[in-house]
């Protein structure tokens, strides 16, 4: 696809490249152009726009990401909607980000059209924490750009997966010379056994021996009988070569020094090595270099978390850790680098944002006469239920179900399903009542947990679980889309995502309105999401409407 200067009367379904802003509406980049726009756009005098078409061999931009992340995402990730031309990867659980760096390498060298972004390899990550991003930079790629990616991504394994930490029972040898007290090494277990417990293992035994090799030895195969899963030995003096006590007590006892240093600082003295545990099998022997005492993060966390992920510790693993293995705190860079045991503080972590549903179920049904369209059977379900099984199906949490009217009639037909229940006493008078209530449990409940709500109407029958997560993929407050419209050929409609930071706002609305003077108020930070199908505009509320509804469904 190329851009060119397009006359407005021929740029019906052209994609706008640039953002324009006409009066209080705003058209922003990556717009699909319908005879709506064109109309408001030749009214204010817009004579031409720059804007592309899709060609026969282009693939748009969200199906190509979406392709793309689809291929490349392994165990232990989850896959965000794509929105603009961007679809995201984010971990499922804690673990290390294992990454195929030839293969990612080969896709973002393919074409300048398609880049993939992610963390570091075998950095530790926690659930939600985003670990890679797929891009397409203009409007659309290559169909054969995207296939080749396709292909690469899925040669040879996931490209990106998560590898979770799994429980490690290990034994810690303490060797001492005359004079060493006991509060010394008593910090070192205290030091240890926190890394192991960040790391969902555990320090379950010790051994305070002497600073000799067979007293080390001994200690080693006591508890390599016993079973342990890792061995720790913490030096009375550092090691300085392959000679040295501790490598001496590792073959003493049977074992083997698999490699001494790395360029890694504060870590350069680690010693890797293993012995044949009792079932057979190698079990990883570490001789800790003197930093290990310390909480700071060192050369033996990188070690620790790839044992604790599974994940094979090679002489050459370590010999290759060398970028971005200077840790030291220098006097140039004087933050903290650290947390908790062995954590890196990161200042800005990037997360799935936290969304939550707000369910308007109060309403009295006016116009439905004596029904109470929220408890109407569609396909042998209650409408209600039917909505909220859906906003369940999607990424959002928690819900929570605002009733009013027939509340308790309400409350029975959710019966067993994950939400939370508010009540609106005030629900005669009006939609706001029952927002405000909605709104104010959820950010009571959850004190400032979440990143935005959406507003859910109980009547929306056709709304689907993918709607849902697109509206929620669009979301991007540091990009300016706070306020998340869902829209159908340039008709907005429902449910309205809004950012936490309008709560205060939409607490104080009043009547038997919504929060919709909002969108007008805050234009520069909403985000209209188009879904095409007309399910965000279809509310059931008249007796028509719902036999239509029934018949559409059994036709």
């Amino acid at each position: 696809m190329r851009l060119a200067r397009i006359a407005i009367a021929d740029a019906d379904g052209a994609i706008l490249a640039h953002g324009l802003r006409v009066g209080t509406s705003v058209f922003k980049k990556g717009r699909v152009l319908s005879a709506m726009d064109i109309a408001a756009l030749d009214g204010a005098g817009i004579a031409e726009v720059m804007a592309g078409r899709l060609g026969p061999d282009d693939i748009a931009e969200d199906e190509a990401v979406t392709t793309i992340a689809r291929a490349a995402g392994g165990q232990g990730t989850d896959r965000s909607a794509a929105f603009t031309g961007r679809c995201n990867l984010y971990a499922t659980h804690g673990g290390l980000v294992v990454i195929d760096r030839a293969r990612l390498d080969r896709i973002n060298l393919l074409d300048e059209s398609l880049t993939i972004a992610t963390l570091a390899p075998f950095d530790r990550v926690a659930v939600k924490r985003m670990v890679a991003t797929v891009k397409v930079i203009p409007f659309a790629a290559p169909a054969a750009v995207i296939a080749e990616a396709r292909d690469i991504a899925g040669d040879g394994g996931p490209l990106v997966r998560i590898a979770p930490f799994a429980p490690m029972r290990a034994g810690l040898v303490l060797s001492r010379v005359r004079g060493t007290k006991d509060s010394v090494l008593d910090r070192t277990v205290e030091t240890v056994s926190a890394r192991l417990d960040a790391l969902g293992g555990q320090l379950v035994a010790e051994r305070r021996v002497g600073h000799d090799e067979i007293a080390i030895a001994e200690a080693i195969g006591a508890l390599r009988d016993e079973g342990r899963d890792l061995i720790l030995i913490s030096g009375a003096s550092a090691i300085v070569d392959r000679g040295d006590v501790v490598p001496l007590g590792i073959e003493a006892a049977g074992g083997a020094v698999d490699h001494f240093g790395m360029p890694v600082d504060p870590g350069n003295l680690l010693l890797l090595g293993h012995i044949a545990g009792a079932g057979g099998d190698n079990v990883p022997v570490i001789g800790l270099p003197g930093c290990a005492r310390s909480p700071k993060l060192n050369g033996f966390d990188w070690v620790l978390e790839r044992l604790a992920a599974g994940l094979d510790v090679t002489r050459r693993d370590i010999m290759l850790m060398g970028a971005g293995g200077l840790l030291k705190e220098i006097a140039s860079r004087p933050q903290p680098r650290h947390g908790p045991v062995g954590e890196v503080a990161d200042a800005r972590v990037v997360r799935a944002p936290q969304i939550a549903v707000v369910v308007l179920a109060a309403g009295q049904s006016r116009r439905m006469g004596a029904l109470n369209k929220l408890l109407a059977e569609i396909d042998g379900t209650a409408m209600v239920r039917g909505v909220v099984e859906t906003v369940l199906a999607s990424k959002a949490r928690p819900v929570v179900v605002v009733t009013g009217h027939q509340a308790g009639e309400v409350r029975a037909a959710l019966a067993g399903l994950d939400v939370r229940f508010v009540h609106n006493p005030d629900y005669e008078q009006g939609l706001s009542t029952s927002l405000r209530h909605g709104i104010g449990a959820l950010d009571e409940a959850l004190d400032g947990a979440v990143d935005g709500a959406l507003v859910c109407l109980g009547d929306m029958p056709q709304v689907s679980a993918g709607h849902l997560d697109k509206v929620i993929a669009a979301f991007d407050p540091d990009e300016g889309r706070a306020i998340c419209v869902p829209t159908s050929d340039g008709k907005r409609g429902n449910p309205v995502l809004w950012g936490a930071q309008f709560f205060a706002e939409i607490g104080a609305v009043s009547g038997d309105v919504g929060a919709r003077h909002l969108i007008g108020e805050y234009a520069e930070m909403v985000c209209e999401v188009e879904l095409g199908d007309g399910a965000v505009l279809v509310d059931i509320d008249t007796p028509e409407a719902l036999g239509d509804l029934r018949a559409a469904g059994s036709a």
